[in-house]
């Protein structure tokens, strides 16, 4: 069965002004798409055809040969979660037991945030800051090009935030700080780290 590629969970221009239509169109409707086409090229016929797509990006992680197989897979991946890490009217702050967790591991909101930001901003060119869960334990973490902590035995992705170029050049330019505050103040989806925090 071949591999999909997912609707935005909102409409194309309901992260504006945040977030532009103009870039979703881009950033989903070619990158995102692009990559789908990719990796049905690269699996048709092959024994990864039947697979899902976590399964595939398990299957292959860590195997040069399949490098382009993982780029691929698992950019569908990240950028699927980071399409549900955003909201309209999203940001603010989160509430219940993830609120709790993040002061118990970072010592406050504010300490996340300046941790989370600065991943993003200190990721070296192209990749994606996430929050993660390791045995129950909050942590930020960076990962450069496709690489996800999908793969990583005992890590639960909560959130994520692209720090490709793609993701917000058109709206910020080189901007990448200016991208990253409007990400936590604006677009953050808090209700789908917390479900996903429930579900660990």
């Amino acid at each position: 069965m071949a591999i999909t590629l997912p609707d935005l969970p909102y409409a194309q221009d309901a992260l504006a002004p945040h977030i532009s239509a103009q870039t979703l169109d881009f950033h989903h409707g070619k990158h995102h798409a692009a990559y789908v086409k990719n990796l049905n090229g690269l699996i048709d016929g092959s024994d990864l055809a039947d697979k899902s797509l976590e399964d595939v990006i398990l299957a292959v992680a860590g195997d040069a040969s399949k490098a382009g197989v993982f780029n691929n897979a698992a950019q569908i991946w990240n950028h699927t979660f980071y399409w549900n890490s955003m909201a309209p009217n999203g940001g603010g702050a989160p509430t219940g037991a993830l609120a709790e967790a993040i002061d118990r591991d970072f010592g406050s909101f504010d300490a996340f945030k300046t941790a989370f930001a600065q991943a993003g901003a200190t990721q070296f060119g192209s990749g994606w800051a996430w929050l993660v869960a390791v045995n129950g334990k909050l942590e930020v973490r960076k990962t450069g090009n496709a690489e996800t902590p999908l793969t990583e035995d005992g890590v639960t992705p909560l959130l994520t935030m692209d720090v490709w170029e793609h993701a917000y050049y058109l709206d910020f330019q080189n901007r990448r700080p200016d991208y990253i505050s409007t990400f936590l103040d604006h677009l953050v989806n808090w209700e789908f780290a917390s479900a996903n925090f429930a579900a660990v």
